[in-house]
């Protein structure tokens, strides 16, 4: 057995202990082999992780007005994917020249940066060091933020790996959508928006020298934070551009065209949730999960960008109409103003949901009063039980053949009449039979259908639906877009209201009499949704026929003449091209104003409810009115006012 020749034999005192340069060589070389065949191991042992951390995967969803301007961010995380064709090549090689400029050949690390790590690490420091792009973008989507020797070598080995098994376009696009740039502002979308209000592939090479140059720290290059982070912004910055023109990247020609520092905006205030935006976004989120086919865990994971139909300015009158219309109530001094709701909507004549007003503010008020599944309609209900009667024709007798109505026909408008079925008078569960109740007991004589409408007289639209037929009155009201379990029982009530409809339905209902002509879209609030670039297909509602277009020609000249010479006079003498009608129910417990101008129909609606058992309250002498008055009357001034702004 041969035995390596140490100590030396011939060699006497401390040359015994001396190595050979043959045996120096020898151990230089196996220990040189071992440290080879370590890393080969530890390389073959290496995987890259399968799941990306989901801090890593995690974005913003991103609402947009109707105009396609932003209107609200939600998530815990600032950040959207962008594909990387859409980031301007200038912009890219911005970056790579501040951070990686041999990025497209080097092997995915840094030699240098990793003997320097060990250096450090050898020397009490820490393990920060010059660092690849593939080696940052392990570290961020893959690896936790410790500077730790054995996370620098899982670095090394992992962006080894994935540079071989991963296209360098791929590792860039991830880099670029992950790394943190300051403001709130994860991956190079956000931070083009924070910084210079815009999207990313806007931005010239100046612009995107900037970014890069925040990449190396915000809070040591973001101009609004002082005047020296600016002072070293603009030293980086330049730099950069040269760097550029160093590698060739950017001629000098063009460089000379980049002496100004292309100063970012003042940090934009983050859009939030509060005031009505809250309920926009919860309206828009609801609808996208259900007709985009997205799960809330997709939708928490965020990406999604989600194009609404709501219309900034009409938001702006119509929150404005309701709020200066709020201000003439008084709950700390009169007792019938605590616990008052007002909510509103409006919708296009396709369905589109343009502006909805919830509540006070959403972060105090989760719940959105446009919404609402408790607030009977009243008889503001009455006109969909005129279509169904002009559209039907009634039923008076048990054999009898159905015979057509017209708005002239002629109905008993006396308070207290008995209601009759084909069968004789209707006799409630107390024994009873029911009668006619006419607001305020008054009694009409002889009165047409419209201008029952119009005058908002109930005993013959109680009549009415009862000839119709409840039930049939009931399928006319599901067909005018009313959800069933917003449909109240199906007794004599029925035709006055009972229902409970909520404002944005009961808007979209009425649709159907003005620029509809019969036609009816369900109301919706998502045009688009796309993710990351690509659009997710979002289910549109198609427009369906609640009435013929005569029918709707008839219902539409009496809310006409409702708010010309009717209950809706007010609203007539400020909107005269307005058509529309008062709602209110017996137990004064609900006031409505709905109508349309134009394409677009609006409700508003206004009740009080116990906090402690959501029971509904009355309305009486609500903002100091007279208790004769009306309870639809502060709707119809809010409705008046928000028309008038809106235009």
């Amino acid at each position: 057995m041969l035995r390596p020749d140490y100590p030396r034999s011939g060699r006497r005192g401390l040359r015994r202990w001396i190595p050979s340069w043959r045996q120096l060589v020898l151990l230089a070389t196996g220990g040189l082999g071992v440290l080879v065949a370590a890393g080969l191991a530890m390389y073959a042992a290496t995987d890259i992780p399968k799941d990306l951390n989901s801090f890593a995967t995690q974005q913003n969803n991103v609402f947009y007005w109707a105009d396609g301007t932003e209107m609200a961010r939600t998530g815990l995380v600032n950040r959207q994917d962008v594909p990387l064709d859409q980031v301007p090549e200038h912009v890219r090689w911005a970056v790579l020249a501040a951070e990686n400029a041999t990025f497209y050949s080097d092997p995915g690390i840094s030699v240098k940066g990793i003997g320097r790590a060990v250096y450090q690490m050898g020397s009490g420091g820490d393990t920060q060091g010059g660092s690849t792009i593939t080696q940052q973008y392990v570290k961020n989507a893959y690896l936790n933020q410790h500077r730790s020797f054995g996370r620098k070598i899982d670095e090394a080995f992992i962006a080894l790996k994935l540079d071989r098994q991963v296209g360098k376009n791929e590792i860039l696009s991830g880099y670029l959508n992950i790394s943190w740039f300051g403001r709130g502002s994860y991956g190079i979308e956000r931070a083009a928006q924070a910084y210079y209000g815009k999207d990313v592939s806007q931005l010239d090479p100046s612009e995107g020298a900037f970014l890069a140059a925040v990449l190396k720290g915000a809070s040591l290059y973001d101009p609004a934070l002082g005047a020296e982070n600016r002072a070293r912004a603009v030293e980086r910055w330049s730099w950069i551009l040269d760097r550029m023109v160093e590698i060739g990247k950017l001629s000098a020609t063009d460089r000379a065209r980049y002496t100004v520092f292309p100063e970012p905006q003042a940090p934009p205030q983050q859009a939030g949730l509060s005031g009505q935006t809250g309920y926009l976004v919860d309206l828009a989120r609801s609808y996208a999960q259900s007709h985009a086919d997205i799960s809330p865990a997709q939708f928490d994971l965020g990406g999604y960008q989600i194009y609404t139909t709501f219309e900034k300015p009409r938001q702006t009158a119509l929150t404005q109409a309701v709020q200066d219309a709020a201000k003439t109530l008084d709950p700390e001094h009169r007792p019938a103003d605590q616990n008052v709701h007002l909510g509103a909507s409006s919708v296009a004549v396709d369905g589109r949901i343009l502006a909805v007003y919830g509540g006070p503010d959403y972060l105090k008020q989760g719940f959105n009063n446009a919404n609402t599944v408790n607030v009977p309609a009243g008889s503001a209900f009455t006109p969909l039980v005129y279509a169904a009667g002009l559209d039907q024709g009634v039923q008076r007798e048990r054999q009898g053949k159905r015979t057509p109505v017209q708005p002239s026909t002629s109905y008993n408008g006396d308070n207290g009449v008995d209601l009759q079925t084909p069968e004789g008078p209707y006799w409630g569960r107390d024994g009873k039979k029911a009668k006619a109740a006419n607001d305020g007991g008054r009694s009409w004589g002889p009165i047409s259908l419209r201008t029952a409408i119009e005058q908002s007289v109930n005993g013959p639209m109680q009549q009415l639906g009862m000839d119709v037929g409840l039930d049939n009155v009931r399928r006319s009201a599901l067909g005018f877009g009313l959800l069933p379990e917003s449909i109240g029982d199906l007794v004599p009530a029925f035709s006055l209201g009972n229902s409970t409809p909520s404002a944005i339905r009961l808007a979209d209902a009425y649709t159907a009499f003005g620029g509809g002509k019969g036609m009816r879209t369900d109301p919706y609030s998502v045009t688009r949704v796309s993710r990351n670039g690509t659009d997710v297909p979002v289910q549109r509602p198609a427009a369906v026929r609640a009435a013929g277009e005569a029918v709707a020609a008839n219902v539409d000249g009496a809310l006409r003449g409702a708010v010309k010479e009717g209950t809706g006079r007010a609203v007539g003498q400020a909107v005269p091209d307005a058509a529309g009608k008062t709602g209110v129910n017996q137990a004064r417990t609900a006031g409505w104003f709905v109508g349309y101008r134009g394409a677009v129909s609006t409700s508003v609606t206004v009740f009080r409810m116990d906090p402690k058992n959501l029971d509904l309250l009355p309305l009486t002498g609500v903002a100091g009115a007279d208790p004769a008055t009306p309870d639809s009357a502060l709707p119809a001034a809010i409705w008046a006012a928000y028309m008038k702004a809106a235009g």
